[in-house]
């Protein structure tokens, strides 16, 4: 049995600033998901993936991900991973790289 299709999108990091870019319906790239173009084919996926791959003066690392559409038509990221990519670089510390930071005593290096 063949598995059902899920809506997916591009994404890449730009080649210049590193950001989490995502493709439009004019091959243009955003940082913003939600203006992302929204393959709802295999066959778009894959037209889409090869047109982001042969931007390569542009953007790295070029992929497709599924994403969930909500009640409102607002996509959101299906995985964990594109869920994190997609809140941006975090620069705070947490856990052990907090304990590190602090150095002896608690006070901040």
């Amino acid at each position: 049995m063949a598995r059902e299709f899920t809506p997916q999108i591009v994404t890449a990091n730009d080649l210049l600033l590193g950001d989490v870019v995502y493709m439009t319906s004019q091959g243009r790239w955003v940082r913003e998901l939600e203006n992302a173009h929204i393959a709802n084919s295999a066959e778009q996926a894959r037209t889409m993936l090869e047109h982001a791959i042969s931007q390569q003066e542009q953007v790295v690392g070029a992929y497709l991900t599924s994403i969930v559409i909500d009640d409102n038509g607002k996509p959101s990221p299906a995985h964990f991973r594109e869920a994190f990519r997609a809140k941006g670089p975090s620069n705070l510390f947490h856990g052990k790289q907090a304990d590190q930071a602090a150095g002896p005593g608690g006070q901040q290096r």
